[in-house]
């Protein structure tokens, strides 16, 4: 009896390991894709902006960390913010490109709805605020954003030092840098990976134009409160930006690691 197992322990080690690893390699990958989906484990800083529905204008912003066991834990105090004029729309980032319903399109003006890195912050001044420890440039009459879904840099930052060097375009696509609303512009990367025409571009926060006036799309509130977030911002902690209506919130916090 002995010896009929042992002939047969490495056929059934083998026929184990057949069945086994690629059950485990499967179900690793799709875990894999569900954490992908969402904000990125590695995000150790949030910023939430939830409206009331998606044809909101107007919402709260609250900022998060995540403590050493890895749960989200509120920072500072809710701030009033402004969207865009229509409300929201599903936009490109970590997470929403891939959900139903109306999808951020350029000069809708809607506010993308997902959750997105937070690229650099774009300011007017030579320096970020006392406290302030985050990439910046400091914004000059070179700099472009193209907002034309026919050009082909459409949705990048580009720098022209040059005058004879600018496209015949580069007037009407320059960022402005003496604007007060254009203080800081923390980028916001929608449509950033890949690119594409038409999907909406030039997303940032930034200075609120008046307590009750909406945006083309990007995010606004306070100078104070932009100033906070702009001192608190660090980029070791791969801060994400997240933007939701009430129930798409309550619906997506579990699988995409909202506070």
């Amino acid at each position: 009896m002995f010896l009929f197992a042992s002939l047969l322990r490495p056929f059934s080690d083998r026929l184990l390991r057949a069945l086994i690893l690629p059950a485990a390699f499967f179900w690793a990958g799709f875990l894999g894709e569900l954490r992908a989906d969402g904000v990125p484990a590695a995000a150790r800083q949030l910023i939430v902006a939830v409206a009331p529905d998606w044809n909101s204008k107007t919402g709260t912003m609250s900022r998060y960390e995540r403590d050493a066991s890895g749960a989200w834990k509120r920072v500072g105090r809710s701030v009033p913010i402004l969207f865009g004029k229509n409300g929201l729309a599903w936009g490109s980032g970590a997470a929403g490109s891939a959900e139903a319903g109306l999808h951020k399109r350029e000069r809708d003006g809607r506010t993308p709805a997902g959750v997105f890195a937070v690229g650099t912050i774009y300011t007017a001044d030579p320096t970020l605020p006392p406290g302030g420890d985050y990439p910046f440039r400091t914004v000059t009459e070179a700099d472009a954003w193209p907002d034309d879904p026919g050009n082909p840099y459409y949705n990048q930052h580009l720098v022209f030092p040059e005058p004879a060097s600018r496209p015949p375009w580069f007037a009407k696509q320059r960022m402005k840098s003496h604007d007060p609303a254009y203080r800081w512009r923390v980028e916001i990367r929608h449509n950033s990976d890949p690119i594409v025409p038409d999907g909406g571009s030039a997303i940032f926060l930034h200075i609120r134009r008046g307590e009750t006036r909406p945006t083309s799309g990007c995010t606004t509130m306070a100078e104070a409160d932009l100033r906070e977030l702009v001192c608190w911002l660090r980029a070791g902690a791969q801060p994400q930006f997240v933007a939701l209506p009430q129930a798409e919130y309550d619906a997506h916090r579990v699988r995409w690691s909202l506070p």
